[in-house]
């Protein structure tokens, strides 16, 4: 097989939603690219993983490229690992062309020497749920302890419309034609609906000109306790003791919720993760939050140092899933509540704070050496 780099351009029959999910703006969807050549190395992080290769253009010059694959987690969670990426061995790509970067492209179908090809959203493992489980501790109260992950969301085409991305569990019924998109539950990835006081429209507006570049996803940073519990398949850790309960979210965020306090403390230090007090309501585990630093709930959703967020957790233990339903007010910045919900499963890989390095709004041909 040839190390030249052949460019081939065709329009595709559907436009998956998966651009549209994460915003790439500079990515072409209505391209297709085929590259090859030699795999350098790969960037196993989130939000986004990149592989690394140098190709050979037509010109007989060398390209360095840098093409986007899946989080690191998720990829994790369907079994590949960074020791698939083997330095050295012939890599073909196919998938869509940077719009102005000719060194970056997004990753559909990839084959790294004589392995079988790999597909952008292809499950190499799949976990079995756990079947001993505990469904309470010897106290009484519900086990929400262990690992937790909302169901995968992979890519489906059905059979009219749009494609885009709907619960692993549900993708042969989209593709089938016998499930809607429109039907689907709700992932808890987006902005919740919300009534803007005058403050809260003025500090939306603001956000709106962040460039995604400066946004808290692109600095690695969780964007709220609300937003993060689900978006983009994480898994998160949650451990309890008789006068804890901690979420783990990683990225720097650990959330303490302190069950044997009945009220917060004055003087509470701000934090993007804020002080939760928690209490059993029967099988549900109420968490009360207050003490935030002002930012986004989700999107540009702005709330100010006044948010003050109720969770309520409930452990379903036929199905095993961990259904969260929540409001937040925010006297300066809503009208209304905010309010959603979201659920959880045992997760399919363990726990891990996964390294985090936004490379997505990097111009690679600028990075490398001119050839």
């Amino acid at each position: 097989m040839s190390t030249r780099l052949v460019i081939m351009f065709a329009a595709l029959a559907a436009t998956s939603t998966a651009f549209a999910h994460h915003g790439f703006g500079n990515i072409d969807p209505t391209k297709t690219v085929t590259l090859e050549g030699t795999l350098t190395g790969v960037d196993f992080v989130n939000p986004h993983a990149y592989l690394y290769f140098d190709a050979v253009r037509a010109d007989g010059k060398q390209l360095k490229m840098r093409c986007e694959m899946r989080a690191a987690t998720v990829l994790r969670r369907s079994g590949w690992s960074p020791e698939m990426f083997v330095a050295g061995k012939h890599v073909t790509v196919n998938g869509h062309p940077h719009r102005e970067d000719a060194s970056t492209c997004y990753v559909e179908e990839l084959t790294i020497g004589d392995a079988p090809k790999l597909v952008r959203y292809q499950q190499l493992t799949s976990a079995p749920a756990p079947s001993n489980r505990p469904a309470r501790r010897p106290s009484g109260e519900p086990n929400i302890s262990g690992d937790w992950a909302q169901e995968q969301y992979l890519i489906a085409r059905p059979p009219t419309g749009r494609g885009g991305l709907v619960p692993k569990s549900m993708v042969a019924a989209v593709e089938a034609g016998t499930v809607q998109v429109a039907d689907l539950p709700n992932n808890g990835w987006g902005a919740r609906p919300v009534t803007f006081t005058p403050a809260g429209q003025a500090a939306a507006d603001a956000m709106k000109k962040v460039k995604p570049e400066d946004s808290t996803r692109a600095r690695c940073e969780i964007t709220s306790i609300l937003f993060d519990w689900v978006f983009d398949g994480p898994v998160n850790r949650i451990n309890q003791t008789a006068d804890t309960i901690t979420l783990d979210y990683g990225r720097g965020l650990k959330r303490v919720v302190y069950m044997k306090t009945a009220t917060h403390p004055t003087g509470l230090a701000p934090s993007r993760g804020g002080h939760s007090i928690g209490r059993w309501d029967g099988d549900t585990l109420v968490v009360d939050t207050v003490g935030f630093t002002a930012g986004s709930i989700a999107g540009t959703i702005p709330h100010s140092d006044k948010l003050h967020v109720v969770e309520r957790f409930t452990f379903d233990p036929k199905t095993l899933a961990l259904k969260r339903d929540y409001e937040a007010e925010d006297p300066v910045n809503f009208t209304d509540k905010y309010a959603g919900s979201d659920t959880v499963l045992p997760a399919d890989a363990p726990y891990a704070d996964d390294k985090c390095q936004e490379l997505t709004y990097r111009n690679y041909s600028q990075d490398v050496p001119k050839k």
